[in-house]
């Protein structure tokens, strides 16, 4: 049986999704961190978050195979224990957070990281590798609770002087490890039941759609062009994150 949503909230939601998916195809990865504060506007977090997360893992079998190869493998590997204790925390701490002030911080780290990285964007060396397990830990929290792990990820990645298509090959299949380790909790706390799978269910075509657009997107888009995007993207999912917990 479907949710009992109003046209809105199905407007809302089909946009939500799209726009996600082609954040997963590699476009300007960081604007799917907008889904949940919008479809927020015409339905709870929890039920949103609990939505998204099937359509997520659909979508990261689609973009996990497009772009599988081309990742940097031990990147992965170092945010995997991170993105464990992250969910854990999120996990135990559920229904005990203030939403809104994780919101809050997440949407000011945002806005102050994409600044930093407009007026002072080159490095004389990348960032030492030990920032993996903070920036892992962070992102799998941010990303249980709100499917927003793209900031603390990008603040890591970004200054690893990654290629474009390794920085987003390597996105892709982090927020598959992520996706998979939430799934068990998510059913667990109730937040995927079957009522939100139905409509998971009825919105995998449009997370298709959204990952193959991402795709054909970003193949066209150069490298500085694609960075200065995720910046934008920050600054745009830092400041809606602050308007939604403000």
């Amino acid at each position: 049986m479907l949710p009992d949503y109003t046209v809105i909230a199905w407007l809302l939601i089909v946009f939500s999704v799209y726009l996600t998916g082609v954040s997963k195809g590699g476009f300007a990865g960081g604007f799917g961190t907008l889904s949940v504060p919008l479809m927020a506007l015409a339905i709870s977090p929890t039920q949103a978050a609990g939505l998204l997360l099937p359509l997520l893992l659909v979508m990261d079998v689609f973009a996990v195979k497009a772009w599988w190869g081309k990742h940097d493998s031990a990147e992965v590997w170092r945010f995997v224990p991170g993105l464990f204790i992250g969910v854990t925390v999120g996990t135990l701490l559920f229904g005990s957070l203030s939403e809104q002030g994780v919101r809050l911080v997440l949407g000011l780290l945002s806005v102050v990281f994409a600044a930093y990285m407009l007026l002072k964007p080159v490095a004389k060396k990348p960032i030492s590798s030990r920032w993996a397990l903070p920036a892992a830990s962070v992102c799998g929290f941010t990303s249980f609770i709100a499917h927003a792990g793209a900031p603390p990820m990008n603040m890591y990645l970004m200054p690893r002087k990654l290629s474009k298509e390794t920085f987003i090959a390597t996105c892709t299949v982090t927020y598959a490890v992520v996706n998979s380790i939430k799934l068990g909790p998510y059913v667990w706390l109730g937040e995927v039941n079957t009522t939100s799978a139905w409509a998971s269910l009825l919105l995998v075509p449009v997370a298709w759609i959204g990952v193959r657009n991402g795709l054909w997107l970003q193949s066209r888009v150069n490298e500085k062009l694609f960075y200065r995007l995720v910046i934008l993207a920050m600054f745009l999912v830092g400041f809606n994150l602050i308007y939604q917990a403000i």
